[in-house]
């Protein structure tokens, strides 16, 4: 998605709404997989401050990624805010402000979506609440039903504690 933003550069307060869709590509972030079907709605602001353009958005869509605990594709709601400087002249700023330097009239926001994306994405998403996942010696759902495996087997690693606990009882 372009923003034209020629109309306020040399006004201060001048104000440009957006409306419109940014479409994002399949995204492998911190092992996770983010599938986007629709593009994300993106509804807000650009305005000139005086000293940089202030983007302010709120973008909203779905994506479909996997249960963290039983792997199945799930559709997931998402809904995260902008708040970006921008500013055309690098030299102007300091090092310790955070801005994005755009150097055109039109700014092209696909990135700057996608960065905040994964800045608001969550470390985990769940089928639902209560997900059972995976049976750890089968690999059966266990949300549709016991797999009949033993529960009660230990990890060997563990074995020695186990002979502790036990000579304390």
């Amino acid at each position: 998605m372009t923003i034209d933003v020629s109309s306020i550069l040399k006004e201060i307060g001048g104000r440009i709404d957006i409306d419109g869709e940014v479409n994002m590509s399949d995204t492998d972030f911190l092992g996770e997989v983010y599938h986007f079907n629709e593009p994300l709605k993106v509804v807000g602001s650009v305005s000139n401050n005086g000293k940089s353009l202030i983007l302010t958005a709120k973008c909203a869509g779905h994506m479909t990624t996997q249960c963290a605990r039983c792997m199945k594709d799930i559709t997931v709601p998402i809904e995260f805010g902008m708040d970006e400087n921008l500013v055309k002249d690098s030299e102007s700023i300091s090092d310790d402000e955070d801005v994005i330097i755009f150097d055109d009239v039109k700014i092209d926001i696909d990135d700057i979506v996608m960065n905040n994306f994964l800045m608001n994405v969550e470390g985990k998403y769940l089928c639902k609440e209560d997900c059972k996942g995976l049976c750890q010696q089968c690999g059966a759902d266990l949300n549709e039903g016991d797999c009949g495996c033993g529960r009660d087997t230990i990890d060997p690693r563990w074995s020695a504690l186990i002979d502790i606990m036990e000579k304390d009882k």
